[in-house]
């Protein structure tokens, strides 16, 4: 009973009450912030991650001016319902490169994160261009228009500066290679292309193909399908070791 009489008092005592607050939030605050201080990453180390390709940068910053990521998450669970429907649950380091990264809370269409190579380039520009045409019970407006904007990458370098000043590690040859990687990556057959220095720049999983199945120009679809052909596919979780990644930090 001494107790709750007690009680009572901080419950009836605004100052009282306040302050004792404060001494919790702050002890609880101090235990969970002061050891990140101490660790030189929260992210960690997993093999077959990469920045984006300079295409693929394009396809996500398409993918968030027609605003795909308010109906589609990115982020796969730890829940057995989830990784069933999905695959292996997501990892801090699959977004490492995200700014901002595509997490979401909502989900009106499934979740993105292993979408890459589910489904043919001609599905998602099918999908993209009429929804109901692949899944006749989707509410997703259509975004044909895509196919026939040229993509504009003249700025690509920019883009990866931009990354580059919040700490994506593009290198100056990456920076100074974007425009001739766009080129690379969407239309390989061309005689500028250069796949071979794209591959050395980004890595064995980078894929080079016109996505849009038109291999005359560089379109906005292109950008976008290669962006969600790479979603998830960066590690490989067969082979994947947490310890082993717990000792690359």
């Amino acid at each position: 009973m001494s107790f709750w009489k007690k009680h009572k008092k901080v419950e009836t005592n605004v100052t009282l009450l306040t302050v004792l607050s404060l001494v919790v939030v702050s002890v609880g605050g101090l235990v969970e912030i002061a050891p990140l201080f101490y660790l030189e990453s929260t992210i960690e180390k997993v093999q077959g991650m990469r920045p984006y390709t300079p295409l693929e940068l394009a396809g996500r910053q398409i993918y968030i001016r027609e605003g795909c990521y308010t109906c589609h998450s990115q982020m796969v669970r730890p829940m057995r319902d989830e990784e069933e429907r999905y695959g292996h649950f997501s990892l801090a380091a699959e977004s490492m490169y995200d700014h901002p990264f595509q997490w979401g809370s909502k989900r009106t269409g499934p979740d993105l994160a292993r979408v890459g190579g589910r489904y043919s380039d001609e599905w998602h520009v099918q999908h993209l261009a009429d929804p109901r045409e692949v899944v006749p019970e989707s509410i997703m407006p259509a975004y044909g228009f895509l196919a026939d904007r040229h993509l504009h990458y003249d700025h690509a370098a920019s883009h990866l500066e931009a990354n580059a000043a919040v700490g994506v590690p593009y290198t100056a040859e990456m920076i100074a290679s974007a425009t001739l990687d766009v080129l690379s990556q969407a239309r390989p057959d061309s005689d500028l292309a250069d796949v071979d220095a794209l591959i050395e720049r980004y890595g064995d999983n980078v894929q080079a193909r016109a996505f849009d199945g038109d291999p005359t120009d560089v379109t906005e679809m292109d950008a976008l399908v290669a962006y969600l052909q790479m979603l998830g596919t960066l590690v490989d979780f067969s082979t994947y070791d947490p310890l082993a990644a717990e000792n690359l930090r």
